[in-house]
């Protein structure tokens, strides 16, 4: 079990604002904003996506055929036109010495197989006789990008494949490996392979598995087994129909997350977007700033792993005061027991109900799907229980903290509740806390 991942990893990822395109200046531009305005509050990881090997890489697609660029042993090395300090071998390693200097982790993205070119050339695995002919499967080819094909994992040929390649990754210095077509459909002879290898690095290597469309829970033992990460649905985008759906998947979800294993809900499409993405064109998120909220809180408080898509140097201040509010990286690593305690239809919307604790702190996250705002009265008790209703309390409101949450008796819940005004598709975001006792000397006013 990766030692990192024993909280959910939080960082920024290229996909949503470079698709297969970025470059190393952009790579190195977006971890210096991280290390200086996210790093703080716990945004530690920066992961290169999808056809860094690829040096024809275009915006809105991906390329038919392409040439990649590989070693002698068929293993990917990043394109010098776009990362020039792999010239020479070097791979991704003086890339990653920089973000390592940052104070930051290294990641990149991986397809499940072996690349195409490798089998049709017959090069040879490294350290043995095989080629790669001998550990492609030509029959599986992932539907939505056609560099690899699959591994043959009754071959001894493909695991040691594999673990060429991850000790090459490895010795990069390497710390995260998103690795895609794993999921829909599952494949588990992959998810166990690639974790053998990782393991067989010597290296503390976070993996995390993409894509989750139609994910069951019936996989998390073997999942939480092999992995650190796990997609929980297909690629999500700045849309609120996307948002919504995620609540139903996080409230199935929530009870699994624990230490070394957790279900992600994608990445966060919050900044400046689509400059050169697979969907889309340069705009900042078409999340209004209250869906913004919303998806930040529904992730922390199912605990999801938080990995940012926006362009960091050219996001807005709004954008990067967000991510950067010291109640995201806190509750995300120190809540436990996140879960949904209510979902009621209520005219045009539904009132949900997220709580997690952190010792005698209840967090409650109040969520309005209606298209207009609404004042909700949520009772204490279904926050806290009924034995602790009876109690005192203090309230803090964890976007805006000159704000303190109403939290009085009502005449249907002479206990207390906490009555909110909740924009529309929004949330508001509450700690609770009991109050200090009055020691038998303290005099109250």
């Amino acid at each position: 079990m990766s030692r990192h991942a024993q909280t959910p990893p939080m960082g920024w990822n290229s996909w949503d604002s470079y698709g297969t395109t970025v470059t190393e200046d952009e790579v190195l531009a977006n971890a210096a904003v991280l290390a200086e305005r996210l790093l703080p509050t716990g945004w530690d990881t920066v992961v290169v996506d999808i056809d860094w090997y690829d040096p024809a890489a275009r915006s809105h697609g991906y390329n038919d055929g392409s040439t990649l660029v590989l070693d002698a042993y068929g293993r990917q090395l990043p394109a010098e036109n776009r990362f020039p300090s792999a010239a020479g071998g070097r791979g991704f390693g003086p890339l990653a010495d920089q973000v390592h200097a940052l104070g930051l982790r290294f990641g990149v993205h991986m397809m499940r197989g072996i690349p195409r070119i490798a089998v049709e050339q017959g090069l040879p695995v490294e350290g043995t006789t095989w080629t790669a002919r001998d550990a492609a499967d030509t029959t599986s080819v992932c539907p939505w990008n056609d560099d690899n094909y699959g591994l043959d994992h009754g071959h001894p040929a493909a695991q040691a494949y594999l673990d060429g390649l991850v000790a090459q990754l490895a010795g990069w210095g390497v710390d995260f490996l998103k690795v895609d077509d794993m999921l829909a459909p599952y494949h588990p002879d992959a998810v166990e392979a690639w974790a053998l290898a990782i393991e067989r690095s010597g290296r503390d290597i976070v993996l995390s598995l993409s894509p989750g469309t139609h994910l069951s829970t019936a996989h998390v033992e073997h999942l939480r087994e092999h992995a650190q990460m796990w997609r929980v649905c297909d690629d999500l985008w700045d849309r609120w129909e996307d948002v919504h759906a995620q609540f139903a998947r996080l409230a199935r979800w929530a009870p699994f997350q624990r230490p070394g294993g957790w279900a992600d809900a994608d990445m966060l499409p919050l900044g400046r977007i689509g400059l050169r993405a697979e969907r889309g064109d340069p705009r900042h998120s078409l999340l209004t700033p209250e869906e913004q909220r919303t998806i930040l809180t529904l992730w922390v408080m199912a605990r999801s792993p938080l990995m940012v898509g926006g362009d960091l140097p050219t996001s807005d201040p709004a954008t990067l005061d967000l991510l950067a509010n010291p109640a995201v990286g806190h509750v995300l690593q120190n809540g436990t027991d996140g879960r949904e305690v209510v979902r009621e239809p209520l005219d045009d919307g539904e009132l949900i109900v997220w709580t997690a604790v952190e010792g005698a702190t209840t967090y409650v996250a109040v969520f309005w799907t209606g298209a207009t705002p609404r004042t909700v009265s949520v009772p204490l008790a279904s926050l806290v229980g009924h034995a602790g209703a009876t109690g005192s309390w203090t309230t803090r409101d964890l976007w805006d903290p000159r704000t303190t949450p109403d939290l009085h008796p009502t005449p249907w819940e002479p206990e207390g509740a906490l009555v909110l005004e909740v924009p529309s598709h929004g949330v508001r975001w509450v700690s609770c806390q009991p109050a200090e006792p009055i020691r038998p000397n303290q005099e109250t006013a």
